[in-house]
């Protein structure tokens, strides 16, 4: 099957990754560096949750003034039919970072969470060469729709204007089921030279398994945030057909998180998927935070 998927590869041009930053083959235990390298992307999904109105400018309060070189050169969304979103270049990394705003967690769950959530193959004129066996979460794939084409160009800008080596997708929530989706989107979109990676926060399961092995295949560098009994990254179900893709990072408490091998199949205690098997043992408030101290969410936009 994985051959099938990975036709998009001849148009891609892109080799399998020899190391993944991500990969791990048995839980390892994050050091304190690790967790600290963190701290400006959660900071720049937190940023994602506020106006465009101040993210435009970067006065968005703490959340900007923790990164204060980033400079945003787009913002979007009207916190309705399209979530917000920014684009930006950011010095410190020489990279191109865009961000994608999340929504209220208890509506996502209600939605994840439905017997007739869909999944449907990605859109060709998006997501270029990929076989129709790799599908998606409908509504994920429909609001990736609506800024992939303004975002993806505003990309292209910033990288030929600042000479930018990656591209870095951020977001929580549903942000971080469409910054996951960015991450291929870009992959198949950009010059191979250019890197993709990806950090998210309290992400859903996006789609099936076979886009979890075409990701695995294509983004070496993925990270995907779990704090604690969060709930939502055990939705939707695996038997409605979805799975995870690789790079769990998993908050067990303040100072301590480790890195999870697999995909969706995890078989250690500290591990989302046996930490939290049913959402009756989870904690909705765990999906706000804290990440390492840091809180996201609208009412966190301060």
């Amino acid at each position: 099957m994985l051959a099938c998927i990975l036709q998009v590869a001849a148009v891609s041009h892109r080799a399998p990754p020899a190391i993944r930053r991500t990969d791990v083959s048995v839980v390892t235990q994050m050091s304190s560096n690790q967790l600290a390298d963190l701290a400006p992307y959660t900071q720049f999904a937190r940023a994602a949750y506020c106006s465009p109105t101040i993210v435009t400018g970067w006065q968005c309060g703490q959340a900007c003034d923790a990164v204060p070189d980033f400079e945003v050169s787009l913002t979007g969304g009207d916190d309705d039919s399209i979530q917000y979103y920014y684009v930006g270049y950011w010095p410190t990394e020489n990279t191109v970072i865009v961000a994608h705003e999340g929504t209220d967690p208890t509506q996502l769950l209600s939605d994840l969470t439905d017997a007739d959530v869909l999944m449907e193959p990605l859109d060709p004129t998006l997501f270029p060469g990929v076989d129709g066996s790799v599908e998606v979460h409908s509504g994920f794939a429909n609001e990736h729709a609506l800024t992939a084409s303004i975002i993806l160009n505003e990309v292209k800008s910033l990288i030929s204007q600042y000479n930018a080596s990656s591209v870095t997708l951020v977001g929580h929530s549903l942000g971080a089921a469409l910054a996951e989706l960015d991450c291929v989107f870009m992959a198949l979109n950009l010059p191979s030279s250019i890197a993709i990676k990806g950090v998210t926060y309290g992400t859903p399961r996006v789609g099936n398994p076979a886009w979890a092995a075409l990701f695995d295949y294509l983004i070496s560098d993925f990270q995907r945030i779990n704090n604690d009994k969060d709930i939502i990254p055990i939705v939707p179900g695996r038997f409605m057909g979805f799975s995870h893709v690789q790079g769990e990072v998993h908050i067990v408490s303040d100072g301590y998180a480790v890195q999870c091998p697999g995909d969706d199949d995890a078989t250690d205690a500290l591990c989302t998927i046996q930490s939290v098997p049913n959402i009756l043992v989870g904690d909705i408030l765990n999906h706000l935070g804290p990440y390492q101290g840091i809180y996201i969410g609208t009412i966190f936009c301060t």
